[in-house]
C-alpha cells in the first residue's frame, strides 16, 4: 500500500510518500512556512546588470531576486489594465530601475545564490497548469497513450487565451472532461484577477501564496497510485480535509486520522533513521557493491564502487554490468528521495562491451521516468560519465535537514 505520511517532526512539517514501509520521496518545511516558492509579488528594480542582461528585483523584507531580462519578454507591469484590454508589450522589454511588476518565485535561495524570480507567471492545480507568457498548449510527457494526449489537448485548446496557455498534468489522465474543464476555469479566474487587481497594490504585496508544501504534495502526488493520506496531527489534519473538500473532492476517503497513542506515526515509519540514512554519502548494494554521493556547489557526483562484489570472482565484465544495473535502479531512488537537481554526474564501473552501456543507459531512462520530477538522461561521455539533469523544484533534503536542525538548535 502507498501512503503519503504528514506529521510534525523535530520542529519540521514532514510529507513522506512510503510505498509499502520504503520512504521514497520527502520533503522538509518549517511550522512558519517560510518557504517562498511560487509566491507571486508586485517587485521593484532595484538594479540592472546589462552585461547579463538580468535585473535585480526587490519583493518583500528587502529581499533581493534575480530576474533574466531575456526569459521575461512580456512583464505584467504596475500600470492600469481593464478587462477585455489587448496586451500591449511594445514598452515592456526596457525595464529601468524603480519600474514595478509582477514576479513569481521560480526558485529558492541556495547558499550565497538569491532566489529567481520570473514575470512568467504559473498557476497549478492538480489537473492542470496555467501559463502566463507561454501561450502553448501542452500535455504531461509521462501521458504516452496517443489517444489520450489527443483528447486531453483538445480539453485544453478549449481554454486556451490570448496571453497564456494551458499544460496538462499526468494526474489528468483519464479524468473525466468536466473535472479538468471546472479547475481550468477556475485556475483562469485565479490569474485574470490578480492581472486586473494585483497592478494596483501597494509595492512589494504578496499578490498570492502558493498553497503549503505539504497540501502541494496532496495535490501532486499521482493520487491513482497513493491509498492513503495518513497524519496523527490535528491541525494538519484538517487544514488537508479543508483542502480535499473544496478542491479534490474524489480523494476525501482516502484521508485517514492516525489515532494509536502508543507508537507515534514518525516512530511507526522509522522517520528518524530513514532521513539519516537519507542524507549518509555511502549506500550500500546488495550485492556488496556501494554508491559515494557528494553533492557540490556546482554539481552533484556519484561514484559506482563494486566494493565486496567483485570478490572472488571470474566474469568480472558480467559482475561489472549486475552491479552497474543495480546501481542504476538505487541512483534513481536516491535522486528522488534525497530531491537532488541540477547537474548530477553518475561514475559508473567502466564496461568493455557496447551492449551492456547501452543496456544500462536504458533501464537508467526508464527508472527516470517515474519520477515526477522532470529528470533528463543526457549522455555518456568518452570517459565513461553519464550526465543527467533534473529539474529544481525544492531544496535538495540535506539543505532541509540543516534548516530544520538550525531551528532545533535556537
Amino acid at each position: 500500500m502507498n501512503r503519503l505520511v504528514i506529521t510534525r517532526y523535530n520542529k519540521a512539517i514532514v510529507s513522506a510518500l512510503f510505498e509499502g514501509m520504503d520512504m521514497v520521496q520527502v520533503s522538509l518545511n518549517p511550522p512558519s512556512e517560510e518557504g517562498i516558492l511560487g509566491d507571486i509579488y508586485l517587485g521593484k528594480v532595484k538594479n540592472i546588470v546589462k552585461n547579463i542582461n538580468a535585473a535585480f528585483i526587490e519583493i518583500e523584507n528587502g529581499r533581493i531576486c534575480y530576474y533574466s531580462i531575456d526569459e521575461n519578454p512580456n512583464p505584467i507591469m504596475a500600470q492600469g489594465y481593464s478587462e477585455g484590454q489587448e496586451v500591449d508589450t511594445s514598452s515592456k522589454k526596457n525595464l529601468k530601475i524603480g519600474d514595478e511588476l509582477i514576479v513569481q518565485v521560480v526558485k529558492e535561495d541556495v547558499k550565497s545564490k538569491a532566489p529567481v524570480v520570473s514575470a512568467n507567471l504559473n498557476f497549478t492545480g492538480k489537473y492542470a497548469a496555467l501559463t502566463y507568457g507561454k501561450s502553448s498548449i501542452g500535455v504531461s510527457s509521462k501521458i504516452i497513450d496517443e489517444k489520450e494526449r489527443k483528447r486531453l489537448k483538445e480539453i485544453a485548446a478549449r481554454h486556451k487565451g490570448r496571453d497564456f496557455g494551458i499544460i496538462i498534468r499526468t494526474n489528468a489522465a483519464n479524468v473525466p472532461e468536466e473535472k479538468i474543464s471546472s479547475e481550468i476555469v477556475r485556475l483562469i479566474a485565479s490569474y485574470e484577477n490578480l492581472r486586473k487587481y494585483g497592478i494596483y497594490k501597494t509595492c512589494f504585496s504578496l499578490l498570492y501564496r502558493t498553497p503549503q508544501n505539504y497540501i502541494c504534495d496532496l495535490r501532486d502526488s499521482y493520487t491513482d497510485n497513493v491509498d492513503e493520506f495518513v497524519t496523527d496531527d490535528i491541525e494538519l489534519y484538517r487544514n488537508m480535509k479543508e483542502y480535499l473538500q473544496e478542491y479534490q473532492p474524489e480523494d476525501i476517503d482516502k484521508l485517514r486520522f492516525y489515532e494509536d497513542e502508543t507508537v507515534s506515526l514518525s516512530a511507526l515509519y522509522g522517520l528518524g533513521d530513514k532521513l539519516s540514512d537519507a542524507i549518509r554519502p555511502m549506500v550500500w548494494l546488495k550485492s556488496g557493491g556501494s554508491l559515494i554521493i557528494q553533492p557540490t556547489e556546482a554539481l552533484t557526483v556519484i561514484d559506482v564502487n563494486t566494493g565486496k562484489a567483485i570478490a572472488g570472482k571470474k566474469k568480472t565484465q558480467e559482475t561489472f554490468l549486475k552491479v552497474n544495473r543495480e546501481a542504476a535502479r538505487e541512483i534513481a531512488r536516491q535522486i528522488r528521495l534525497r530531491n537532488l537537481s541540477g547537474i548530477i554526474i553518475i561514475d559508473f564501473i567502466d564496461m568493455e562491451l557496447e551492449r551492456d552501456k547501452e543496456l544500462l543507459m536504458e533501464e537508467l531512462r526508464e527508472y527516470f521516468k517515474k519520477d515526477p520530477i522532470k529528470t533528463t538522461l543526457v549522455d555518456m561521455t568518452a570517459l565513461g560519465l553519464v550526465e543527467v539533469t533534473r529539474k529544481k523544484v525544492r531544496k535538495p533534503l540535506h539543505e532541509q535537514l540543516q534548516e530544520i536542525n538550525r531551528l532545533v538548535e535556537k
